[in-house]
């Protein structure tokens, strides 16, 4: 079974804007890398199939397959580099507190993907609410 990692997606409030940031970046930046202080000790386990699962607002509502896992740098300058499929699965919103940096997500506890076109032209804030309440 595959291990995937959770974060936080600060500074977007929903998938849209994510994508908006990613398109003003990615001139500068060809690979979508998340950058982390840590680097994962089971990192292998996450290149064997593992994604980003991403939290907006209290709510995951995307993966990104992972493609390669970097350490960049040495010593105290050190960081890890994750770098992303630039292809978003949306996922059923699932409730999620906010944690600081990032944590595992076993494949068991990981939201199912949404078919293309399943929430149909719902706005994602709605689906989250119907979540939210058990409608959905």
């Amino acid at each position: 079974m595959a291990l995937h990692l959770i974060k936080l997606c600060v500074g977007c409030d929903n998938i849209e804007e994510l994508l908006d940031w990613r398109r003003e970046h990615a001139a500068r930046e060809p690979d979508w890398r998340l950058r982390t202080r840590q680097t994962p000790k089971r990192a292998a386990e996450l290149i064997e199939g593992g994604s980003v699962y991403r939290v907006f607002k209290g709510m995951i509502l995307c993966r990104q397959p992972v493609l390669a896992v970097e350490t960049v740098g040495e010593g105290v300058a050190a960081r890890c580099e994750i770098v992303l499929s630039p292809d978003i699965v949306r996922v059923a919103p699932t409730p999620r507190r906010a944690f600081q940096g990032w944590r595992y997500l076993e494949a068991n506890d990981a939201p199912q993907d949404l078919e293309a076109g399943e929430t149909g032209s719902m706005p994602p804030e709605l689906a989250i609410q119907l979540r939210a309440i058990g409608a959905w």
